[in-house]
């Protein structure tokens, strides 16, 4: 029968192994973080974002054939040179973060990219050769301002899908007016009412909208150019202003959130601060308390 005293001597060794384990655990979450704030630090993302611009530009010498001809032995290895930088990066992050790594959608867009990267470029694979371009992308993911930028074309998404409602109806009405008015006589741009949309496309980006679309139709129906001109107002200048109005508002408000969010983290690390202070004075004054009481007990005993 095993008694008290048989676990008890089991004891010592047991939390020696248990203290070694959470100080191995701990060494491990600390190798982690220092090697994640060593990636993610001011340095090495500047020295990244060299990196992709130096990518770009040999992606983009590579289109000329002189240079290919003249330097393509040196493109190459520079290329493949800064590949195993973005590869060693991307391993580093995995490693330091885990599985939350993949929670940043910026760190799956940067992943996305560089797995692009190394896909072999041969075979039924060799489209994915003119792909390699999308490697500048990462630059949206490094530089702040471009990420503030996307995430507020982001948010502007679903107010954009109503205004893009709203400018199709406006085609969709125009393009049955325009189809029913001068299909008969202009079939080319108004036949049906795909080419009558086409056409209207055309006359909303004001591209040679006049000399090919308007006057030709003028010419038979004087006053074609009243459909003309208020299709273009409410698109071309009111639609259309419409969506860069939302996505500048869009970018004030994710301005001002990012502005609040710091505002916020700076009073509570000032509150943070503030507390501590406050229990550091808690316990200077309780100590002196003690002292102040331990004095008067001793001059008690004194004075008996």
């Amino acid at each position: 029968m095993i008694h008290a005293r048989d676990h008890l001597r089991f004891l010592p060794a047991y939390k020696k192994r248990l203290t070694s384990d959470s100080m191995d655990n701990v060494a491990q979450r600390g190798l982690r973080q220092r090697v994640g704030d060593w990636v993610e630090s001011q340095r090495i993302q500047n020295l990244i974002i060299g990196l992709i611009v130096i990518n770009a530009i040999t992606l983009g010498l590579e289109t000329f054939e002189v240079i290919q001809r003249e330097a393509g032995w040196l493109l190459y290895p520079v290329e493949q040179a800064i590949l195993a930088v973005f590869v060693i990066e991307i391993s580093l992050k995995l490693y330091a973060f885990g599985p939350r790594f993949f929670r940043e959608p910026w760190n799956v867009f940067d992943f996305f990219i560089v797995a692009i990267a190394l896909v072999p470029d041969s075979g039924p694979f060799s489209i994915l050769r003119a792909l390699r371009i999308l490697r500048v992308l990462r630059l949206l993911t490094k530089i702040r301002r471009l990420r503030e930028i996307i995430e507020s074309l982001l948010k502007a998404i679903p107010s954009i899908a109503w205004i893009a409602l709203l400018l199709l109806l406006v085609f969709y009405v125009f393009a049955v007016m325009g189809t029913k008015l001068f299909g008969e006589s202009f079939p080319a741009n108004f036949g049906h009412l795909g080419r009558t949309m086409f056409s209207l496309f055309q006359i909303m980006t004001l591209e040679s909208w006049s000399q090919e679309i308007a006057r030709p139709v003028m010419q038979q129906y004087p006053y074609a150019w009243v459909y003309f001109v208020t299709f273009i107002l409410v698109t071309a200048f009111t639609v259309l202003n419409l969506f860069i109005g939302i996505i500048v508002s869009t970018m004030q408000e994710r301005h001002y959130e990012l502005e609040d969010a710091k505002r916020s983290e700076t009073e509570a690390r000032a509150h943070a601060e503030r507390e501590e202070m406050l229990n550091l004075l808690r316990e200077v004054s309780e100590r002196v308390e003690r002292m102040e009481q331990r004095d008067r007990e001793s001059r008690g005993e004194r004075g008996s």
